[in-house]
């Protein structure tokens, strides 16, 4: 356990242990590692597979791509460091969550959806079952034509209607 109480670096996937990340003035993220006199300048925040643990499994990288610190978990980490790795991931997987579907229509081998999501009204198309990932029984992600995510958190949280839409994917 480093100085900070960190004790989430992954083995065999690091090099060191994440101490603390901040922004420097160019708005870069910066990562100081224990037993490091200097910081990786520039580095980028990777969530790991499976997406199901949205908060363990972060890769740190340096800007060649070369993961410098593998994180096991966020719990440990400095209030200020988990707080810019967790808005750096909100900003790189902007991933609205379905509340309703509006709409559901199967036209030539696409399927055209409507939803309401947390973030305002959606229409999409998604062309087969390789673009819907289950994620468990009630949870999935629907991949649209032009690469956009979107999430049911909870198929049974859907009124009946929108669960009647796309329950045959689950």
């Amino acid at each position: 356990m480093n100085a900070t109480g960190n004790d989430n670096a992954a083995p065999g996937g690091s090099n060191g242990r994440l101490e603390r990340l901040e922004r420097n003035a160019k708005g870069e993220l910066i990562a100081h590692l224990a037993g490091r006199d200097t910081p990786h300048e520039d580095v980028s925040v990777h969530r790991c597979f499976p997406w199901t643990l949205t908060d363990q499994y972060v890769s740190i990288r340096d800007d060649d791509g070369k993961e410098i610190v593998l994180l096991r978990s966020l719990d440990g980490l400095p209030a200020a460091t988990r707080d810019l790795i967790e808005q750096d991931l909100a900003e790189k997987f902007f991933v609205p969550k379905i509340k309703r579907i509006s709409s559901y229509r199967a036209e030539f081998g696409v399927v055209y959806i409507s939803a309401e999501t947390d973030r305002g009204d959606v229409t999409f198309q998604i062309r087969n079952r390789d673009d819907v990932r289950i994620l468990s029984s009630r949870r999935g992600l629907f991949r649209d034509v032009d690469g956009n995510i979107y999430e049911v958190e909870d198929l049974l949280a859907l009124d009946r209607a929108s669960q009647r839409h796309i329950e045959g994917y689950f």
